[in-house]
């Protein structure tokens, strides 16, 4: 395997693995209905009722992922979903969908 596709394997699996977490996967999905603008970590905190602690280390695994962006503007920080990101991950999952196996990888060969 190519380095280029290691990466873009191992991104996807630590986006998967973010998402893999039921309140990181709220947050997210909090942040795509905000759309482009996000929202601010007090809503974020209000809407899900998590303690800011948990706020900040899920944000934190999320943005580290690549799946969410961070911004300060004066004393909020307002997070946004990375719907590129995403995308990319979706676009890798789905990239090979129905292409088949190859016989030597899978043991089998048809009897034609």
């Amino acid at each position: 395997m190519k380095k280029r596709e290691q990466q873009r394997e191992q991104a996807a699996a630590d986006a998967l693995a973010a998402l893999g977490n039921r309140t990181r996967l709220r947050i997210f999905k909090l942040l795509v209905r905000a759309g482009p603008g996000g929202a601010n970590v007090g809503t974020i905190q209000r809407m899900l009722d998590v303690p800011a602690a948990t706020l900040a280390h899920h944000l934190g695994t999320l943005a580290l992922a690549g799946l969410v962006g961070q911004q300060r503007r004066g004393r909020e920080v307002i997070c946004t979903a990375n719907y590129k990101a995403v995308a990319d991950v979706l676009d890798y999952v789905k990239g090979e969908c129905c292409t088949g196996l190859d016989a030597a990888a899978t043991g089998h060969v048809d009897a034609a």
